[in-house]
């Protein structure tokens, strides 16, 4: 059964709980992860959503401002987290697709992420070709993802993300 959660804007208030559903999916580890270099080196989220049943948090996501090789018009997702009683439900797919008409809106041309081609492949996103998009630490390369934002857009990125100071607040 999919539900439909009420999303909005991440909150400072909602700060400790987001902290929270992310330690409790991904480990205390969570932030050694390649991916999360690049969001640390960054002003902070650039959009920043959270799904709510009533007071509880259902999920939230974040992307960020990149650059791939030095150009900017790039954003990383993630990270994606959904509290595990809410799995299933469809609210990980509405945050991802509220965030790409977000990212859609400041411009952005492409999007990427490190995740699994399955379940992001719904959402328009498909695998970078090997070598192409490369982040400063170990990624399987199966699982560097982008979605276009604008046609074409992939074939003119190439590189190393790093955050972008400049984009997108």
């Amino acid at each position: 059964m999919t539900y439909n959660y009420p999303i909005r804007p991440q909150q400072p208030a909602d700060d400790t709980a987001v902290s929270e559903l992310h330690e409790n999916a991904f480990g205390p580890g969570c932030f050694a992860r390649t991916a999360y270099r690049v969001r640390e080196a960054s002003n902070g989220p650039s959009i920043a959503l959270t799904a709510w049943d009533g007071d509880e948090l259902v999920g939230s996501i974040q992307l960020t401002a990149i650059t791939i090789g030095g150009k900017p018009g790039a954003m990383l997702l993630g990270p994606l987290v959904i509290a595990p009683v809410y799995t299933g439900r469809g609210a990980g797919l509405r945050l991802i697709v509220q965030s790409i008409a977000e990212a859609h809106q400041q411009d952005a041309r492409l999007i990427v992420l490190v995740g699994d081609l399955p379940y992001y492949s719904r959402a328009g996103f498909a695998v970078v070709p090997t070598g192409q998009i490369l982040l400063p630490g170990p990624v399987d390369p199966s699982r560097m993802l982008a979605a276009e934002l604008e046609p074409g857009a992939l074939a003119s990125f190439s590189g190393m993300i790093a955050a972008d100071h400049d984009g997108y607040r």
